[in-house]
C-alpha cells in the first residue's frame, strides 16, 4: 500500500526528516504542512519541493540532480532531461539511472507522453527525446575553489547567493597546475596559488591547497591563510622603503661582506660574498648582508609599519621587538598579505585590499610611485627559472630557514601572483628552494593567465634615472646610518688560485691563507689534511694526479675554497 501524501506533506516529510511508518510520524509531519500552508503560498512550496527531493543515493535537489546526472545548470536541460527528472523523485532508488537504466528510461519516457498529451512539447519533439539515451554515471560536482567559498560562507551563512570575482576557467586551469605540480613530489607536499588584478584587487583566482580531501598533505588547511616565514620575498619591499627614505639608489654602491650588526651576524644564502656591488644586483642575487644593512639603517620597526600600512598583520616571537632578522623571514605572513603587499608595488605604491567579493576602496599609499617602479624595473631583471625566458614578469622568490617554505611572487602591468610549496605541518622539505621549485610554477601561473605578460609602466617623471657616477655623492655609496657594521675578516686561499694545475713537490702542495682566524682546519674534497693550524703557510701531502677541491675553515667557521688540478709527477 502506497501513500497519498500532498506536494506540502512531501515537502514536510523532506524537511522533518523523521519516519513515516507510524501515525506519530505522519501527525508531526500533519503539523509541519499545516504551518507550511499559513506560511508559504503553493509557488514558494513548489521550490522547497525542488530544492529538497531526492534524485536516487544522496542527490537532491533539481539543482544537484542536474549536475550529477548530466553536468549542467537546470535551464540548460533538453526536454528527454527534464523528463528524467520529473520521474526519479516518484521512485528515487529503483529508477536510479546509474543502477536501473532501464526502469529510469521506462518511466523517463511515460512522463515525455504526458509532456506530449498535455501539450508542454509536440509529438516531434517527444519522439526526438525517446531517442536520447539515459546517462549510466554520475558526473563528478563543481568544486572549484573550495577553501575561499567555505572561509565566505562561514562569514555570510544566511547569503542564499555569492557572486565571486573569480574567473572560472583560470580557477580550473590553476587548480590543475597545483595538482600536477605536486603530484610527482610525495604525498605530502603541498601547495597554494593566488591570482589578482592588481589594479581593481579582485581576486581571480585561489587555491588554497592542492587537494581539499584531508590526506597526508592537510589539503582542508587554506595554505592562503597560514602565517609562515617569507624567507626573502620582503626583500623588494626594504628596497623600496630605503629608495623613499633617500638612503640609497638602484646604482647606489653597497659591500656585499661579511658583516656583523652588533650580535646579529648574518650570512648570504649560497655561503659567497661579492664584494662592492650595485643595489639592483644586490637584489635580483637576493643578497642577505645589503637589506640588513639597509633595514639596520632605516630600523626594522619601520618596515614593520609598511607592513601593517600594506593590510598584513605580521606574527613575531612572543616577548620579542622585532630585529634585523626580519629582512630575511624573522616572522610570519601568510601568502594573501604578501600578495597584497606584491600588488600595492604593481600599482605605483597605493594599497587596494584584495577581495573576491563586492569591491574595495583604495587604501593609503606605501611608497612613492618612483620607488615602486624602480624596484618592478630591478626585479624585472632578476634571472628567470632555467630553461625559461624572463617575459617581462618581475617576480622574486624565497626560501625560508630550515627549506620549510618555498616562495615565488610577481606582477606584470595587469596581475600578481603568489606561489607557496612546502607542507602544511611545518616540517622541513629538503632541497625545497624558491628558485628551483616555486619560480617555475609562478612562471606557469603567468603563461595560464594569458600567453603574453602585459607590459609594465613607464617610469613616473619624478623618478631619477643615472649612473653611479651622476648620482648626487650621497647616493653613490651606501653608507648605513648609527653604529657602525663591524667587518668579519673572512679567511681566503691566496695560493693555489682557483682553477690552477699544479706540479706536486716532493714535499707537497704549497697553501697560503690570508685573513680569517687561527686556527685553521684544511680538508681535500671534504677529508681533513690539517687541523689546528696555527700557520698561514704549509706544504700539504696531496694525492694526485686528478682533480682535488680544498677547503679552508677558520675559529670563526667562515671558509673558503678552491678547485685544482694536480698534474702527474715526473
Amino acid at each position: 500500500v502506497s501513500g497519498g501524501s500532498t506536494l506540502t506533506m512531501q515537502v514536510a516529510r523532506l524537511l522533518e526528516g523523521g519516519p513515516t511508518g507510524r501515525l506519530t510520524g505522519k501527525l508531526r509531519q500533519m503539523r509541519v504542512a499545516l504551518a507550511l500552508e499559513r506560511r508559504l503560498d503553493k509557488a514558494q512550496i513548489l521550490t522547497l519541493y525542488q530544492q529538497l527531493a531526492p534524485f536516487g543515493g544522496n542527490v537532491e535537489g533539481v539543482a544537484a540532480a542536474a549536475r550529477i546526472w548530466f553536468g549542467k545548470d537546470p535551464a540548460r536541460l533538453t526536454p528527454a532531461q527534464a523528463a528524467l527528472l520529473v520521474a526519479i523523485p516518484q521512485a528515487p532508488e529503483s529508477r536510479r539511472p546509474d543502477r536501473h537504466p532501464d526502469r529510469a528510461r521506462a518511466a523517463r519516457d511515460r512522463v515525455l507522453d504526458r509532456m506530449a498529451d498535455l501539450g508542454v512539447i509536440d509529438a516531434d519533439t517527444a519522439r526526438a527525446a525517446r531517442a536520447e539515451a539515459v546517462p549510466t554515471a554520475r558526473q563528478p560536482m563543481p568544486q572549484l575553489a573550495p577553501h575561499l567559498t567555505d572561509r565566505l560562507r562561514a562569514q555570510d551563512p544566511a547569503a542564499r547567493h555569492l557572486a565571486l570575482t573569480l574567473d572560472a576557467g583560470l580557477q580550473a586551469r590553476i587548480e590543475a597546475l597545483a595538482a600536477e605540480t605536486v603530484a610527482p613530489r610525495g604525498d605530502r607536499l603541498q601547495m597554494a596559488v593566488l591570482v589578482a588584478d592588481h589594479a581593481s584587487g579582485q581576486v581571480l583566482a585561489q587555491v588554497g591547497s592542492a587537494a581539499y580531501a584531508a590526506d597526508a598533505r592537510l589539503g582542508f588547511v587554506d595554505m592562503t591563510l597560514a602565517p609562515r616565514s617569507p624567507g626573502s620575498t620582503l626583500k623588494p619591499l626594504i628596497y623600496a622603503l630605503a629608495f623613499d627614505q633617500g638612503l640609497a639608489h638602484p646604482e647606489t654602491l653597497v659591500e656585499d661582506r661579511p658583516t656583523r650588526f652588533g650580535d646579529y651576524a648574518p650570512q648570504n644564502f649560497d655561503r659567497v660574498y661579492r664584494g662592492t656591488i650595485r643595489l639592483r644586483q644586490a637584489l635580483q642575487l637576493s643578497l642577505n648582508i645589503p637589506a640588513v644593512a639597509l633595514t639596520e639603517a632605516m630600523g626594522p620597526a619601520h618596515l614593520l609599519a609598511a607592513l601593517r600600512r600594506a593590510g598584513a598583520d605580521p606574527q613575531l616571537p612572543a616577548a620579542h621587538d622585532p630585529g634585523l632578522a626580519i629582512a630575511l623571514g624573522g616572522l610570519g605572513l601568510t601568502l594573501e598579505e604578501l600578495v597584497q603587499t606584491y600588488a600595492a608595488i604593481a600599482r605605483g605604491g597605493v594599497v587596494l585590499p584584495l577581495h573576491a567579493t563586492g569591491g574595495a576602496v583604495q587604501g593609503q599609499r606605501l611608497i612613492s610611485a618612483p620607488a615602486a617602479w624602480q624596484v618592478a624595473d630591478i626585479l624585472t631583471g632578476t634571472p628567470p627559472p632555467a630553461g625559461l625566458r624572463a617575459g617581462g614578469i618581475a617576480f622574486k622568490t624565497g626560501t625560508s630557514y630550515g627549506h620549510r617554505d618555498a616562495w615565488a611572487i610577481g606582477f606584470d602591468g595587469r596581475h600578481v601572483a603568489g606561489v607557496w610549496l612546502g607542507r602544511a605541518d611545518g616540517t622541513p622539505v629538503p632541497g625545497a628552494f624558491g628558485a628551483d621549485l616555486a619560480a617555475p610554477v609562478l612562471f606557469q601561473v603567468f603563461q595560464r593567465i594569458k600567453p603574453r605578460p602585459d607590459p609594465l609602466p613607464p617610469p613616473p617623471p619624478a623618478t631619477l634615472i643615472a649612473a653611479t657616477a651622476q648620482l648626487p655623492p650621497p647616493l653613490q655609496r651606501f653608507r648605513p646610518r648609527g653604529a657602525e657594521a663591524m667587518p668579519l675578516d673572512a679567511p681566503r686561499i691566496a695560493f693555489p688560485p682557483e682553477g690552477a694545475t699544479l706540479d706536486p713537490l716532493a714535499e707537497g702542495v704549497p697553501l697560503r691563507l690570508t685573513g680569517g682566524q687561527a686556527p685553521f682546519t684544511v680538508l681535500a674534497d671534504g677529508l681533513p689534511l690539517a687541523t689546528g693550524l696555527m700557520r698561514r703557510e704549509v706544504l700539504l701531502p696531496l694525492p694526485g694526479p686528478g682533480f682535488v677541491t680544498l677547503s679552508v675553515i677558520d675559529a670563526g667557521g667562515r671558509s673558503a675554497r678552491v678547485a685544482v688540478r694536480l698534474a702527474q709527477q715526473p
